[in-house]
């Protein structure tokens, strides 16, 4: 299967969605950013439901960027892959550098989605985290814990296409994974979509006023 572009995805994924969170559980899309706000955006219309955006960062190796040593997310949600980290013999204090300065980029992109306003509420309601596919799913992780400390009664992750390996070990940490492809020969998203042009941030902050239904 190939999606056409983000949007394209979102519809499909949307089909699958509708069947696992019924209107009844009022929940809340959360999409994040940046690919992920657009899919989300497709998912959102299809529930009725209120699209938000939710930042997390990874936490690059300084000499190997692609080396995920955990992920940030807002409402100081801190995730570190012990067992990594471990085994390269990272020092503290080269993880806390990284924290900062991702930390940096996380309040940045803050400012320019959502600029002076709150959050949509997710407390008592099930928040589907939304992203273009799944990787390694540690940021994702760090979604669903965003969702957690914000007391979302139910966290569904939904995501067009990821590695069996990866849905499996979210599986454990979010309440349900809903993905319409999942395939063992996974080589990296942009295989998966004719159009994977990079999300700009303006993208994201008008997609999220869009939802709104604001002129």
């Amino acid at each position: 299967m190939t999606f056409l572009d983000r949007r394209d995805a979102g519809r499909r994924l949307a089909a699958v969605v509708c069947d696992s969170v019924p209107e009844a559980e009022h929940p809340v899309v959360m999409g994040m950013a940046r690919g992920g706000v657009p899919v989300a955006f497709e998912v959102a219309a299809a529930l009725h439901a209120p699209l938000d955006v939710v930042v997390v960062r990874k936490l690059g190796h300084p000499q190997q960027p692609e080396l995920g040593l955990g992920a940030i997310g807002e409402s100081g949600v801190r995730i570190v892959n012990g067992a990594l980290v471990q085994r390269l013999e990272v020092p503290d204090e080269v993880i806390d550098a990284v924290v900062s300065r991702e930390q940096a980029e996380l309040e940045r992109r803050l400012r320019a989605y959502r600029g002076d306003r709150p959050p949509v509420s997710v407390e008592g309601r099930t928040a589907v985290v939304v992203d273009d596919g799944l990787a390694t799913g540690f940021t994702a992780r760090a979604a669903v814990e965003v969702m957690r400390v914000r007391r979302a009664s139910r966290v569904v992750v939904a995501v067009p296409v990821g590695p069996p390996d990866a849905v499996a070990a979210l599986g454990a940490v979010a309440d349900d994974v809903v993905c319409v492809e999942t395939t063992a020969g996974f080589f990296g998203l942009s295989e998966w979509y004719r159009d994977f042009e990079q999300v700009s941030d303006q993208e994201v902050a008008r997609l999220l006023v869009a939802a709104t239904g604001a002129p």
